[in-house]
């Protein structure tokens, strides 16, 4: 060959777009999306005919919610700023462009649900007015007259649905991720939808009509089944269920008198559709390993956005009796798509006997450097799946092992499992990540003097709390916007989070003693191995005190750390630049310690 090419950079890897939320118009010829295509998050529009992508706003702010108007004349859009989630929202012109308020108020958020099918009424969860349990509205987009619809109390509530007729809507009271109540509004009352008053999660309802709802429910179950109920009845009926697995994300598409829904299956997704008149349940391959969202339009056809380990974001959709056509082409810049990772799915005994499931990526053998990254995930009740990220593909190209268990509290392994990291956050977690080095190390993987410790959220929490307790395994660690104390954590998260926060992470008083042998900051003297720090300066989730309180007590004992702050950032990345700058950051402190 004539030319030789350097290898690629870990800017390329970064380029690759991130696509947040789409919507596809009622008449289905245009898809919107937003997508961070011109460096910041915008929102984009391509015409299905045509296939090109362009832009409707120049913000650069993060896009929560797309609402297109059922009739075409504007769209409604929730943005917040430099990743605070103080969700905000406006009309768009269907051109973009100019900005209308619709919801806007300093330090409140306004989450919009859904609108009317003549375009008139929009309805949202709001903070105005309820902080700690939220209220819901109709909007009237003529006269800008609010009705409140329900004033929450006892835990968090967001509008969770609204009938056809507008005349009944669905609300979702959350107590904690696995203790979530569904409750119809009808005639002015409010009916439970459930069968007991056991604690249970349901969500996602569907409404055929006033009377009629389809939602999931783990209900009596460890999974999460499809149920209807009958409000003339009462009666809540289950309708089908697929073991092992976890319905979710359900849709009605009226038109074909079905219901289609996603289930997490490990770390892997699946879609199924529901014959209602016949009651079957089918299986439809996806295009991808896993999906972040997807959308029935009234023609049948499906657009989904997902992932795979090495496939990044895209949509693709599918016309009934048609195979799937990919409408986005995302890829990594100048990297060929064969050279990019795929990710064996292992499974390991943790310490108590429990089977845990992990992703491993291994590196080209040509290129690999013999150290190894373990990557604690975040939530805690969340999963590390089969979807790209860019940081594993470019620490697998620089030739390390990264090892994603998906340790006790994931989701995708059923509802016991989930609830196994209620009020034990440091302890079975723990454990079960140390498991899994152990079995690296027998099985000639990692070498015991040649493992990273990186995380984010919960991740940089467990990175933390790792490297106080277990210094022994680390050359060296990085926490990404992760909570040091949870005391102070505990006080400053947001409002509406407090309720939840007793069943989720304990109560300050009644668990003093477990909350302080979980917290990090109790271990700070054994954090001795050099420390990267990074923390985002609006981070409402896990705020900039608890990064400020762990760098300012490891400085002072003399322990190597960095510390890195994105003044523009909330907890995660909006901006390519700001994620470019925090991966080249962490390639070159690993490369340092190594």
């Amino acid at each position: 060959m004539p030319v030789k090419f350097q290898e690629p950079t870990v800017e390329q890897y970064f380029r690759t777009f991130r696509i947040g939320t789409f919507a596809v118009d009622e008449a289905e010829t245009r898809l919107l999306f937003s997508a961070n295509m011109d460096g910041k998050v915008n929102v984009w529009a391509l015409d299905l005919d045509r296939g090109y992508p362009y832009p409707l706003t120049t913000l650069g702010e993060n896009c929560g919610v797309l609402l297109p108007d059922p009739q075409g004349r504007y769209v409604v859009a929730a943005f917040d700023k430099d990743g605070d989630e103080n969700w905000q929202a406006y009309a768009m012109p269907p051109a973009g462009g100019q900005l209308e308020p619709l919801l806007v108020a300093e330090g409140e958020k306004f989450y919009p649900v859904d609108l009317s099918k003549d375009g008139r009424y929009l309805y949202y969860t709001t903070s105005q007015g309820n902080a700690t349990f939220l209220n819901s509205y109709r909007l009237d987009l003529e006269t800008r007259e609010k009705t409140l619809l329900h004033e929450g109390a006892g835990g968090p509530t967001f509008l969770a649905g609204v009938s056809p007729s507008g005349q009944a809507f669905a609300t979702g009271e959350a107590y904690s991720n696995t203790i979530h109540f569904l409750y119809l509004h009808k005639d002015g009352r409010r009916i439970p939808l459930r069968r007991g008053d056991e604690p249970h999660s349901a969500g996602t309802p569907q409404f055929l009509d006033d009377d009629t709802v389809f939602f999931v429910t783990d209900e009596g179950d460890d999974v999460h089944y499809l149920a209807r109920f009958d409000a003339a009845s009462g009666n809540v009926e289950q309708l089908a269920k697929v073991d092992g697995q976890d319905l979710h994300s359900l849709k009605l598409h009226r038109e074909g008198h079905a219901l289609y829904m996603l289930a997490m299956h490990g770390v892997v997704d699946r879609m199924y559709r529901y014959d209602i008149a016949k009651g079957a349940l089918e299986e439809i391959p996806l295009p991808y390993d896993t999906v972040d969202q997807y959308h029935v339009g009234k023609s049948g056809t499906l657009y989904v956005l997902g992932r795979s380990a090495n496939v990044p974001f895209n949509i693709s959709m599918k016309r009934p009796g048609e195979d799937w056509r990919p409408l986005t082409d995302n890829r990594v810049l100048g990297v060929a798509p064969e050279s990019l990772r795929d990710a064996e799915v292992v499974r390991y005994k943790s310490f108590d006997g429990l089977e845990i499931e992990a992703l491993l990526f291994r590196p080209d053998p040509a290129k690999a450097n013999g150290y190894t990254v373990l990557w604690p995930h975040g939530g805690p009740q969340w999963a590390e799946r089969k979807s790209y990220r860019s940081l594993f593909q470019i620490l697998v190209a620089a030739g390390y092992v990264v090892f994603a268990p998906n340790f006790r509290g994931s989701t995708g392994y059923g509802t016991r499992f989930m609830k196994m990291v209620e009020r034990d956050w440091g302890h079975g977690p723990r454990l079960d990540n140390i498991a899994g080095v152990e079995w690296l190390i027998e099985q000639g993987i990692a070498r015991r003097d040649k493992i990273f410790l990186i995380g984010g959220s919960y991740g940089g929490y467990m990175t933390l709390l790792l490297h106080g307790r277990h210094p022994e395994y680390w050359r060296a660690c990085v926490d990404i916007f992760g909570p040091s104390n949870l005391f102070t954590f505990y006080e400053s998260v947001p409002e509406h989070w407090k309720p939840m926060m007793d069943q989720w992470l304990g109560n300050p008083e009644r668990d003093k003693e477990k909350l302080t042998e979980d917290s990090p900051i109790t271990y700070l003297k054994n954090m001795t191995k050099p420390m990267l720090v990074i923390q985002g300066a609006n981070d409402p989730r896990v705020v900039k005190a608890e990064s400020d309180q762990i760098v300012a007590a490891l400085r002072e004992q003399g322990t190597e750390v960095e510390y890195m702050v994105l003044e523009d950032e909330g907890h995660g990345f909006s901006r390519v630049e700001n994620e470019i700058a925090v991966y080249r950051r962490v390639l070159e402190f690993l490369e340092r310690h190594r």
